[in-house]
């Protein structure tokens, strides 16, 4: 983009072509004490120059958390949530996840996680009537192979954890065709992936769920302690594009994130009130995620008929809309559904 076709006072516009700055780009890479400099104008014109430079490169305005909570953003349906497909979950997260923005669900190995992130590619597939989104969903793999079988096993129970959607219409919908999987081993092929084929299939509505399973895996294997400067870099970026799907297409984008130990103070903003292990990629990822949730495994068991299952807990940690709670669930067969009273520990 030409500095020449921002909206600038002809004053800084004249600064502008003396330093011979081609592009927004060159503007934003330079400090103000630079630009200065080079232009000649005043602080509050260079201040004036960035403000436009910037943006003319945000496709949206930022959006108030206040106006997220009341459902009043104008570029999604009013208070659109994908459900997660259980009456206890759904009233943890106030309908389920947004489709604006970027939840993240974390938790050490075994907990649950994928196992909810599979349960919401089929809830994506519902009418809206009943919580979905009526249309497919996108799982990119960046370190296990998919879990077909889960996924199968999961869609031949439909019925028995959606007792509240007519046989008949379940039994019309074919799941497995509309669950499109892409495999992301290192960091190339996961932005070439954003930014090339999950858009095609945004555009052409053939998916409106967006699940990265794991985010950390990508950055934890790529990059030396002293090359943090360019992690940080890649993860903006990345986390740039996520948000501009989601904004752009309202889609839900749900990142599983693996965890680390936290030492010392156990009052951890990051992570949940009842575990010592935080989100992994620290304070610059956190600050790009909207709604962060964590789902934590314990010892105990809870039984429901012949299946048993460990009981886990799924946390909210922070999100603009929800307060920071928690309920019990398990994993049964059918899927991931809340503890209630009737079930044994």
């Amino acid at each position: 983009m030409d500095p020449l076709d921002l909206d600038l006072n002809p004053r800084i516009a004249a600064g502008v072509r003396r330093a011979r700055l081609k592009s927004v780009r060159d503007l934003l890479c330079a400090s103000a004490l630079e630009l200065q400099s080079l232009t000649g104008l005043s602080p509050s014109d260079v201040q004036q120059l960035l403000a436009t430079a910037a943006a003319a490169c945000r496709a949206h305005p930022p959006v108030p958390a206040v106006v997220l909570h009341l459902g009043e953003c104008p570029r999604l349906e009013s208070g659109l949530r994908l459900s997660v497909g259980c009456a206890v979950l759904d009233e943890l997260l106030r309908g389920g996840l947004p489709a604006g923005g970027i939840t993240e669900l974390s938790g050490q190995s075994s907990a649950g996680k994928t196992q909810l992130a599979l349960q919401l590619c089929l809830c994506v597939q519902y009418p809206t009537q009943y919580g979905g989104l009526d249309s497919g969903a996108v799982y990119i793999c960046t370190e296990n192979c998919f879990p077909i079988r889960r996924l199968q096993q999961l869609i031949s129970d439909q019925h028995a954890l959606r007792p509240d959607v007519p046989p008949s219409l379940i039994s019309t919908l074919k799941f497995s065709d509309r669950v499109y999987v892409e495999h992301a081993a290192d960091l190339d092929s996961l932005q070439r992936c954003l930014s090339r084929r999950v858009p095609l299939l945004l555009a052409r509505g053939l998916v409106r769920l967006l699940v990265l399973d794991s985010v950390a895996a990508v950055f934890r294997g790529e990059f030396q302690a002293a090359e943090w400067q360019e992690r940080t870099r890649q993860m903006l970026s990345v986390s740039s594009t996520l948000h501009r799907l989601s904004w752009d297409f309202a889609t839900p984008v749900l990142c599983i994130n693996q965890v680390a130990d936290v030492f010392g103070d156990s009052d951890n903003p990051l992570g949940p009130l009842s575990t010592s292990v935080a989100p992994a990629l620290g304070l610059t990822w956190a600050n790009q995620v909207t709604v962060r949730l964590m789902m934590v495994r314990s010892q105990a068991t809870v039984s429901r008929g012949n299946q048993h299952s460990a009981l886990r807990r799924l946390e909210v940690v922070f999100g603009p809309h929800l307060a920071r709670r928690g309920a019990h669930v398990a994993v049964w067969k059918e899927g991931v559904q809340g503890v209630t009273r009737s079930t044994s520990y």
